[in-house]
């Protein structure tokens, strides 16, 4: 899978932080959502000229309050998250936060015209669990699915996995995890996304 899809489809759903009802269907959360963010990256220069700061308050204000990234780490750890104690688990969260909010960011400025079409939702009454499933039209290139796992939560609708083109974002990262852990314990995975967040580059802001 290429990686680089799927922060193109964090960058088409990334949310603001205004306040919707809680009745909000989760796909109009997405289209309203990402028609804000799009055109704030048509309009501002700085971001698509790669101002590092900006990009980070972009990605602070508008995508981080809108992903449940302790249940993301949980899946992609997987089996292996019991074995971790709580500090362990939350150092695991941060880390990986980090990882993906750099990686993102990095990818911010790749947006080019692409255009999304947005599935009829299937959801059931009372659900609290639903894929709010896109296509990500680009200029001269193929369609690319993209599915968003989504969960209520009393904060609102927020994401756990993303999935591009059939392969789910925490299954692509739980083969590499667990090789990690495999080798030296929870503690060579936290080492390992240390290092890689601190290997240059943009850094998400620590919470």
């Amino acid at each position: 899978m290429k990686m680089k899809s799927i922060w193109i489809s964090w960058m088409m759903l990334v949310a603001s932080t205004l306040a919707f009802a809680d009745d909000t269907p989760p796909d109009a959360l997405v289209k309203a959502n990402a028609s804000e963010v799009l055109a704030i990256i048509q309009k501002d220069k700085d971001i698509q000229a790669g101002n590092k700061e900006k990009i980070r308050d972009l990605v602070e204000a508008k995508v981080l309050p809108h992903f449940d990234f302790t249940r993301m780490t949980r899946l992609a750890v997987g089996r292996f998250w019991r074995q971790a104690t709580p500090a362990q688990q939350q150092e695991l969260v941060n880390e990986f936060r980090s990882l993906l909010v750099r990686t993102y960011s990095a990818s911010l400025t790749s947006y080019k015209d692409q255009k999304i079409e947005y599935k009829p939702l299937k959801m059931a009454p009372g659900a609290t669990e639903v894929v709010v499933k896109t296509v990500v039209l680009q200029p001269g290139g193929q369609p690319i699915p993209i599915d968003y796992g989504m969960e209520k939560t009393p904060e609102g609708w927020k994401v756990y996995d993303i999935t591009v083109d059939g392969v789910s974002l925490v299954v692509n990262y739980r083969s590499s995890f667990a090789q990690e852990i495999q080798q030296g314990g929870v503690e060579q995975l936290i080492r390992t996304l240390h290092q890689k967040n601190n290997s240059g580059g943009l850094q998400a802001k620590k919470h």
